[in-house]
């Protein structure tokens, strides 16, 4: 699918507001480069000659910090989030008691949220472009990282960059790709995407996140709307090539580096992995995607991935992501269909 550099600015300008889009650098402009020399400009303290990957795969979008990350979040108790409804997505946590919710429609504009959880200082992160959600510890290594948006994509996805070393960050595989930092992987911590109305009956004394600034008409908007119902990720975006076997924008449920169909998933209702683990699904979250309005999308359903264990099913890491990315960043899994 081709998007014209018009329909491009309009999604940012939706996204992030007419006055912070006027400021915004995009790849299309001329003079930008994907090559060190260009990004020193920006970057004085990356480690440009550390890198995993080809630097040609990345592209230029924003600013850096142009969608501001969250650092002091903001939260009111389960009963008071009466904003949201019942089938909003959120990525909801749990860690030694403490349950909050980060609802989409507050990630969508923000894409990352840095807090501590029942002690735990994680990296709460969300890439529309690929409808990765997914939860970091950010201990590393003797120290607590900080993370911040790059403005950059690799394969559409978020190129995240943490303060203390300035080095750049693979937001679907949490690794280190460019910088002092290349190589090192974050812990991913467990965590639901769920609707609102699953996380307050797990979690009724549980809070949710708000916009620092108050709610406005912004939040619970869907810039991107109809995207996964398109045939293919933004063109401009993503360099790779596509899965065969089942639509780029179709949802998989993906485990440690393998992927399941999300239409598959919902026909069994359950599917085992191994002798321990069990995917299951149930009806009753929006798309964030879809329709201009996140609460009005359509309805994929909750997706919950649990270990069993001697002591009761636990909660593992697991994602629901766009078929297109997953293929991107592990190119020779299986995508199970049926």
């Amino acid at each position: 699918m081709k998007v014209s550099p018009s329909a491009l600015r309009r999604h940012w300008k939706a996204l992030l507001g007419a006055g912070a889009a006027a400021t915004l650098v995009f790849a299309i402009v001329p003079g930008a480069s994907s090559s060190p020399d260009y990004w020193r400009q920006e970057w004085p303290n990356t480690d440009f000659s550390r890198h995993s990957i080809d630097l040609g795969e990345i592209v230029d979008v924003l600013h850096k910090d142009a969608i501001p990350a969250i650092d002091d979040p903001r939260f009111i108790p389960v009963a008071e989030a009466d904003h949201l409804a019942d089938t909003e997505p959120v990525i909801g946590i749990g860690i030694n008691g403490d349950f909050r919710a980060y609802p989409l429609q507050v990630l969508m504009r923000h894409e990352i949220v840095n807090d501590t959880v029942g002690g735990v200082p994680v990296a709460v992160t969300f890439c529309p472009l690929c409808n990765t959600a997914i939860v970091f510890d950010r201990r590393l290594a003797g120290r607590v990282l900080d993370f911040g948006t790059t403005g950059k994509l690799r394969y559409s996805d978020l190129i995240m960059y943490d303060r203390q070393t300035e080095s750049w960050w693979q937001q679907f595989l949490g690794e280190g790709i460019v910088g002092a930092m290349t190589g090192e992987r974050l812990e991913i911590v467990p965590a639901r995407i769920e609707s609102m109305a699953r996380f307050r009956a797990r979690a009724p004394e549980g809070r949710v996140l708000v916009p620092q600034g108050g709610l406005s008409s912004r939040y619970g908007e869907n810039p991107y709307d109809y995207y996964d119902s398109q045939d293919a990720p933004y063109g401009r975006f993503f360099k790779g090539k596509l899965p065969e076997d089942i639509a780029p924008l179709a949802r998989v449920v993906t485990i440690d580096g393998e992927a399941w169909s999300l239409d598959l998933v919902r026909e069994r209702g359950t599917i085992r992995v191994g002798d321990d683990i069990v995917i299951t699904w149930e009806p009753g979250q929006n798309s964030a995607l879809d329709t201009p309005l996140i609460r009005g999308g359509f309805d994929v359903g909750n997706v919950v991935v649990q270990k069993q264990t001697p002591d009761g099913p636990v909660d593992i890491p697991y994602g629901v992501d766009f078929a297109f990315a997953f293929h991107a960043f592990y190119p020779e899994a299986a995508i199970h269909v049926e």
